[in-house]
């Protein structure tokens, strides 16, 4: 998204220009390329960062970045890019870690995967439909063997089965966001996100209906079946959900309302109950909060601010029950879409879409505060970020 408005409006943009491809079926011509190796003994060790970017604006990814990044220094280093996948603007790891996943974020929505190699090769594998418009998140079920879409633009879910190899094959199911109605402002549905949940269930928000929807997977024929939604305060605009690592509870970055929202969470029926909305601590006006991230110790969250260019910290409190507002630092760039960890925790990662940087933050384990390391990254149109 170009402006914090609406994703819609890149997509009807470059739709009217004929700037979008339609997503190819399977097979499709793999790209081979190498990715940024480790160093050798007696030089710091590196670790692989896979980018999310859009290629059809200006400027541009031209594909999904991958660089090396320094665990201990939190520097960037060492571009080049896995090409051939239009719009790569969400990235999802397969299991085995042999399987990168992205979102073909287009007027016809498609899932890309592509094979990482033990010597740090890549090919793209191929491309399945995702039988909607506008993809913008993706994930693969803990079992590894299906792979989950939300077609925002389109309001539905899809899911697909995986092959051995991660290869993904043609789609088992695809659910439309029928009901509830939309928010106020909202044209339709907009599926922002799909994951699994603690206790198994399949969890979708969406942002144009104001909704959580619960679905239980079929794990022999790749269907899902609702068995419940919760319904957020109208015009909130849910776009990510978040686990505290106790599962009791999820946190959700309200896109449109500027808020978050501590929900309870039965993982025995994967209902889930919203809170009250709480603040951003950007201050007045709409700062398009964008997601949330939990420490592994479930002491500490943090939250994107796209319009505030801010990440907000809390402190996590009552077992995961409450969130305490501590304070908020500049992210260094411009509209951080995308926050991630590190995988050992000691860093946070962030993707600034509009001034096309990646921004580096250590961690302080005790207090949870932010320091700012390294340069920015540049990295054109970055907008998801997955550091290994």
């Amino acid at each position: 998204m170009t402006t914090p408005t609406s994703r819609r409006t890149l997509l009807g943009a470059l739709l009217a220009g004929g700037a979008l491809a339609a997503a190819p079926s399977l097979p499709r011509s793999g790209h081979p390329g190498r990715a940024p190796r480790a160093t050798g003994e007696g030089v710091r060790k590196t670790a692989t960062l896979f980018l999310g970017t859009y290629t059809s604006t200006t400027p541009g990814g031209t594909g999904i970045g991958v660089a090396s990044y320094d665990p201990a220094a939190g520097t960037i280093t060492d571009r080049t890019v896995v090409t051939g996948v239009e719009n790569p603007s969400y990235l999802a790891l397969h299991p085995t870690g042999s399987t990168l996943y992205a979102v073909d974020e287009q007027q016809q929505g498609g899932v890309t995967a592509v094979a990482l190699a033990a010597d740090g090769t890549f090919r793209v594998l191929g491309t399945r439909d995702t039988g909607g418009a506008g993809p913008a998140h993706l994930s693969v079920h803990p079992g590894g063997k299906w792979l989950f879409s939300a077609n925002y633009t389109s309001g539905s879910v899809a899911v697909h089965p995986l092959a051995a190899d991660g290869t993904p094959g043609e789609r088992t199911d695809l659910v439309a966001h029928t009901a509830p109605a939309p928010g106020p402002g909202q044209d339709g549905p907009h599926a922002h996100q799909i994951i699994t949940a603690p206790g198994g269930h399949i969890l979708a928000v969406d942002l144009g209906n104001d909704t959580v929807y619960t679905y239980r997977l079929d794990e022999d024929r790749g269907t899902l079946e609702q068995l419940s939604y919760a319904a957020l305060r109208p015009g909130a605009g849910p776009r990510a959900l978040t686990f505290h690592p106790g599962g009791r509870y999820a946190y959700l970055a309200c896109e449109v309302d500027n808020t978050v929202v501590v929900c309870g969470y039965d993982s025995a029926t994967g209902a889930l109950t919203p809170g009250a909305p709480q603040p951003t601590g950007t201050g007045s006006g709409t700062s398009y909060p964008a997601q949330l991230l939990v420490t592994g110790d479930g002491r500490f969250a943090y939250l994107a601010n796209r319009g505030h260019n801010s990440l907000t910290r809390y402190a996590v409190e009552d077992d995961g029950a409450t969130l305490r507002l501590l304070d908020t630092v500049p992210v260094g760039g411009d509209f951080p879409r995308h926050i991630a960890f590190s995988p050992d925790g000691t860093l946070l990662l962030a993707a600034n879409q509009k001034s096309g940087t990646v921004t580096v933050f250590r961690v302080d384990a005790e207090s949870g505060a932010l320091e700012s390391v390294g340069t920015p990254f540049p990295a054109p149109a970055a907008v998801c970020v997955l550091p290994l």
